[in-house]
């Protein structure tokens, strides 16, 4: 398995499970992951927020853990990363307004780069304008955005584990499906553990 480069963008109040275990997950089967935020400096970190999954009509809300800010926002060239991952949580809404994070995500997909994105993560997708004729998934409260955005709806399972792949784009609905998710991820990186 050849070690690769992966960036992720996150911001202040993105899902804690979405950013930490992926980082943790990539980084244990040797990959370099470098956490970006805009508006944040390598050392500096962003708030998460736990999304849990309790019962009610929407997830619920409560405060996670920092997340440390590994690699400056400033200095990204895509062009020196191997693939992308953007987590969910509440820091996609704002952050598909940075027309820096659009063009990334634009280059990421243009160059045919593995882009894994979960739960709201894929609201930077659509603003990117690169989910036309895509198959994939998200927080159902997302659905109408990929529509709008031109993708096809790959439906989430009721325990919201599944993942769908699309050429080199894997996504998944919540992190519950991080095992799936991630599996396929490593796959579409040419990184796949064999048992």
């Amino acid at each position: 398995m050849a070690a690769k480069k992966i960036l992720m963008i996150v911001g202040d109040y993105v899902e804690d499970y979405e950013a930490m275990v992926p980082f943790q997950m990539l980084t244990m089967v040797g990959h370099t992951v470098h956490a970006v935020c805009p508006g944040k400096k390598t050392g500096e970190t962003v708030r998460t927020a736990v999304h849990d999954f309790e019962g009610d009509q929407t997830y619920s809300e409560k405060r996670g853990h920092n997340f440390a800010i590994n690699a400056s926002f400033e200095g990204v060239r895509p062009s020196n990363y191997d693939a992308l991952v953007i987590p969910g949580g509440r820091a996609p809404e704002y952050l598909r307004l940075n027309e820096k994070v659009l063009d990334i995500v634009r280059q990421f997909a243009k160059a045919n780069k593995p882009i894994a994105s979960i739960c709201h993560g894929l609201q930077v997708l659509a603003a990117a304008g690169v989910l036309k004729g895509k198959l994939c998934t998200a927080y159902p409260a997302v659905k109408p955005e990929l529509m709008l955005a031109g993708a096809r709806w790959g439906e989430v399972n009721q325990t919201f584990s599944n993942a769908y792949v699309d050429g080199n784009l894997v996504t998944a609905a919540a992190w519950p499906a991080h095992p799936e998710w991630m599996r396929k991820f490593l796959d579409v990186l040419g990184s796949k553990i064999e048992p």
